[in-house]
């Protein structure tokens, strides 16, 4: 009798040693973003969370939380840098909070395209950055080249100038960058209402309206109370996931790799699909009521101009210069 309950214990604890050493093997990333669900980005994190289960049989799984369920963008990015098994979508806006010169890449009418943003994330002067990130704050760039299409005014009124949107209160993201340069554009930038707040936010008259991009500003039926989307483009929106280098370092290197490969892969798809899909969800928008204000009827130049106090006020206009001067541009 005592033989045979030492061998069921045996047993049992073979089996619990076994299950902890496959636990051990197992890893799991929250992916946390405040886009709905409908976004091409919050697609591309699902097909990015297939591939890698896939390519690393189930010892990697990526839990999607759109919406800002796991909290606002800061608050994640705290959580991360604690060391939680999170993993979220920023900005350089944001990543500027920890390297200032970051946040220039989101200032207002900084990059005329993908090509030319793309161009200042190869230079030396960008990598330096990431680096910084890591080495100093512990944060991991996964990959930066998520392009989510440029961003513009939605209001409840038209806008053709600056000087249409003084006394706007508009909702912008939290950074130094964001604010400066609303501010610049004519707006009183609002910083304290997450992007999945905008709809009652509006409705409550807490903000008088946002700026976003066509992909966001379409599954957050922003057409549904708010009346004009004012095509000032005034900034070309490339985010990046990020996590905490605590966790990080506790995924081994082979499943490291397929993370950040797969990150890239999915990226590249799905800043094609906003691509893509833009015209469709300006003309879904617009079948539901709001008014599209294309570029040419509105004073871009005058907006342009106004955005220059925003680099003067960070003094980002000598980054600028050198910026431009590393990519030939004029």
């Amino acid at each position: 009798m005592r033989k045979s309950i030492a061998a069921v214990l045996t047993a049992a604890m073979t089996l619990s040693m076994a299950f902890t050493a496959f636990a051990a093997d197992d890893y799991e990333i929250k992916m946390s973003t405040q886009l709905s669900e409908g976004s091409p980005f919050v697609e591309g994190f699902y097909a990015w969370a297939d591939a890698v289960k896939e390519k690393t049989d189930g010892h990697v799984t990526i839990e999607v939380y759109p919406s800002a369920a796991l909290g606002s963008d800061e608050d994640v990015i705290e959580q991360a840098l604690q060391g939680a098994n999170v993993a979220v979508l920023t900005d350089c806006g944001r990543m500027g909070n920890y390297v200032p010169e970051m946040g220039i890449l989101n200032a207002a009418y900084f990059a005329d395209s993908l090509e030319e943003m793309r161009k200042f994330m190869d230079t030396d002067v960008f990598k330096g950055w990431t680096d910084q990130l890591e080495q100093e704050h512990g944060i991991i760039v996964l990959n930066f080249g998520w392009c989510d299409g440029f961003r513009h005014f939605l209001t409840n009124k038209p806008i053709y100038s600056p000087a249409d949107l003084s006394g706007v209160l508009i909702r912008t993201p939290g950074a130094a960058v964001w604010s400066k340069s609303i501010e610049s554009l004519g707006a009183t930038p609002v910083s304290t209402v997450g992007w999945a707040e905008v709809y009652n936010a509006v409705q409550t008259k807490i903000i008088d309206g946002a700026e976003g991009q066509t992909s966001a500003s379409y599954p957050a039926a922003l057409y549904e109370v708010l009346d004009y989307m004012d095509q000032t483009g005034h900034i070309l929106l490339m985010n990046g996931i990020i996590v905490g280098e605590k966790f990080w370092s506790t995924i081994p290197e082979e499943y490291q790799k397929i993370i950040v490969e797969e990150c890239a892969v999915a990226a590249e798809n799905a800043s094609q699909k906003v691509a893509d899909q833009a015209s469709e969800f300006e003309a879904k928008m617009a079948e539901a009521g709001m008014t599209i204000i294309p570029p040419e009827e509105i004073d871009l130049e005058a907006f342009r101009k106004a955005s220059e106090a925003a680099y003067e006020a960070l003094g980002f206009t000598e980054l600028r210069k050198t910026l431009y001067e590393m990519i030939g541009k004029e």
